[in-house]
């Protein structure tokens, strides 16, 4: 008899634990917007009307308490939005592969200040081995922003891209969040303009994401640009800051 009672009370201590775990975290439109208005990015609020920081972070679905992952981040134009999205619970880990980082040396330095400032305390600047990519801690998102293309360079020492997505499934968690955001190349171009043009095929990135294991879970055009060949350089005068990119959002399955 002892036993049995002892047997309910336990249940009932677990349901109860149970009944008390916190709810799943939810996107906040209000803490983006929070972080867009951000009076300390006012250097780089003028380029968000090219950006479109409000469409994109809302479809990557970046959460207060989240950890996320800025893959080659550039000064920090995403970071910066992340660290405040997330707050004081959540981390921001700014990342560069070794061989980029010696193209980006005043990149690095920029956010290796901002990882200093208390103001952005949540921010961690790493670089790290150019075919490895790693975290302290399970992943929430996983986000690159015009350098998918870059991996399989000479500069980046030709890394076949499913070295990388491999690693991003790995440290993601379930039910995490890749996003990626890649200058347009013609259809059926493949791999093929990725170093002459900077730009990639989305229907090849899309094909190379999900053979990783990835589900393709939308996609924005808000950065499409009718208006661009796609057969051009992107650093083209004509066209440089108004390229056709695509957005596409992979889900790593529960």
């Amino acid at each position: 008899m002892k036993r049995i009672a002892l047997t309910v009370a336990f249940c009932a201590i677990a349901l109860s634990s149970c009944s008390k775990a916190e709810p799943p975290r939810q996107f906040s439109q209000q803490a983006l917007n929070a972080a867009l208005a951000d009076p300390m990015r006012k250097d780089q609020s003028d380029v968000d009307a090219r950006r479109k920081p409000a469409v994109l972070v809302a479809l990557a679905g970046v959460k207060p308490g989240d950890k996320v992952l800025d893959l080659i981040p550039g000064s920090g134009y995403w970071t910066r939005i992340f660290s405040k999205i997330v707050g004081p619970q959540g981390k921001v880990y700014a990342v560069w592969p070794q061989a980029y980082a010696k193209e980006a040396t005043g990149d690095i330095a920029t956010l290796r200040k901002l990882s200093a400032d208390k103001y952005y305390g949540n921010i961690v600047t790493q670089v790290q081995p150019s075919t490895t990519l790693t975290a302290p801690e399970a992943l929430d998102v996983i986000f690159t922003s015009q350098n998918y293309h870059d991996y399989p360079d000479e500069f980046m020492g030709k890394t076949d891209p499913a070295v990388l997505n491999a690693a991003v499934f790995k440290l993601l968690k379930p039910g995490g969040t890749f996003l990626i955001i890649d200058h347009m190349a013609k259809p059926g171009t493949g791999l093929a303009d990725t170093d002459t043009l900077h730009r990639i095929d989305p229907a090849t990135v899309k094909k190379e994401v999900e053979a990783a294991g990835f589900k393709f879970a939308g996609e924005s055009k808000v950065l499409e640009n009718p208006a661009d060949p796609l057969n051009i350089p992107v650093f083209d005068k004509s066209i440089r800051g108004h390229t056709s990119q695509f957005a596409y959002k992979f889900v790593k399955p529960n």
